[in-house]
């Protein structure tokens, strides 16, 4: 625990090169990339245990690699990726054409988000990861992306109402996803279409958005960043958290270790609140992806480039729907990624619908959501949402 404290008051990063680069040249196996930013990521699941104080020497390196020698200390990460892999290989051939559209080519890296999200543990990782492609079949996730939410109109009430987009790309070149966490109302539409949507915008994400981000940049690029508004957050949010709980399950068990950075930003009393009671509970791995910054955070995430940093970041005093008009914010629709009208969702939406053969109906006829069963297992989130909704209902208590 120390050694991951100190890593993370340095800021440094683990990267794994490419597997053929492995094949060829395995003193590259393990680098260290300081990078001015949280949070670490470990591709070696037991560095804790050989990495001492030396490493405060390093901060001042770009790019460092490690010799042959501290490579030793992965081979037991090695030896359980490789039983990961021989476990994997004996699954049905339906499982094995899912988990295709999982991995996207990555297979090691892939593998190593589901051994992330269970500690280390082999037997429990392989178990997450089958119970979920497992989810994928009978859900029918593979083709979710050819069966966009129609009519137009009545997918972007959807889209108002559910605020999320990519503002851009941070320097590193990972995606960097924004959340109206506290103007999201949910109110245009079933649980189910949500939901649909959600999964609709992560699978363009692995699928379409980190795959070009991985050949644009010329290197892996499999996770992205995240910046939450907490603007407007109010007591109601009480709710939505069945909608949210199903949300952050679906994410948990399926989608793993996705997500390098939370920046939660223009945070109100009652989110500050929730948090020192729901704090506590998070595992360490996930306290140190999560940032709360002061104000709307620009000058923190100008670290980022300015052009990627979310409409709302940009202005000061400016929350995810500024402004009058609908909740998906006020402004030139190229620069609230949040909605319809922005590329990224006028891409997404046609390229749903691109895959479905779809016409626009002339008639404004409501299409059937995707009723997407909630996959049940270990998840943190559960737990965290009652507390959540424990402490939100206090408040509401102590406000009446």
């Amino acid at each position: 625990r120390l050694v991951a404290h100190i890593l993370h008051l340095i800021n440094v990063t683990f990267t794994i090169p490419p597997e053929e680069e492995r094949e060829t040249n395995k003193a590259s196996q393990l680098h260290i990339q300081y990078q001015n930013k949280p949070p670490i990521f470990l591709s070696f699941f037991q560095v804790n245990k050989y990495f001492n104080l030396f490493l405060l020497l390093f901060p001042c390196f770009q790019f460092i690699t490690i010799m042959p020698f501290i490579f030793q200390m992965g081979l037991a990460s090695h030896e359980a990726i490789n039983h990961f892999k021989d476990l994997m290989d004996q699954v049905d051939e339906p499982l094995k054409r899912t988990f295709k559209n999982v991995h996207q080519g990555y297979v090691v890296e892939t593998l190593e988000r589901f051994l992330k999200a269970r500690e280390g543990n082999v037997s429990k990782a392989h178990k997450m990861l089958v119970d979920s492609l497992q989810w994928r079949l009978q859900n029918g996730i593979d083709d979710i992306l050819a069966k966009p939410i129609i009519p137009a109109n009545f997918y972007r009430g959807v889209r108002d109402s559910q605020l999320i987009g990519l503002s851009g790309y941070t320097r590193e070149g990972l995606p960097v996803f924004a959340i109206g966490a506290g103007l999201s109302t949910f109110d245009k539409a079933s649980i189910h279409y949500y939901v649909q949507s959600h999964i609709q915008i992560n699978e363009y994400r692995d699928r379409v958005i980190l795959p070009a981000a991985t050949k644009r940049n010329g290197k892996y690029i499999g996770k992205c960043v995240k910046v939450l508004d907490m603007s407007g957050l109010k007591l109601s949010a009480l709710n939505q958290i069945k909608l949210l709980t199903t949300i952050s399950t679906v994410d948990d068990l399926n989608y793993p270790e996705k997500t390098i950075t939370y920046y939660v930003v223009n945070v109100p009393y009652i989110f500050s609140a929730c948090w020192k009671v729901v704090k506590p509970l998070l595992q360490e791995r996930t306290k140190l992806k999560i940032r709360v910054l002061q104000g709307g955070g620009r000058d923190e995430l100008l670290k980022m480039d300015y052009p990627s940093l979310p409409h709302f970041c940009r202005r000061d005093g400016s929350g995810s729907g500024s402004g009058s008009g609908s909740g998906s914010g006020a402004g030139n629709s190229d620069d609230n990624c949040y909605s319809l009208d922005h590329p990224f969702h006028q891409e997404l939406y046609n390229y749903m619908k691109e895959l479905s053969g779809i016409e626009e109906p002339k008639e404004a006829t409501k299409q059937g959501s995707i009723h997407v069963e909630v996959p049940l297992g270990e998840n943190e989130g559960v737990e965290l949402h009652r507390t959540l909704e424990s402490e939100l209902m206090k408040l509401r208590t102590r406000k009446s």
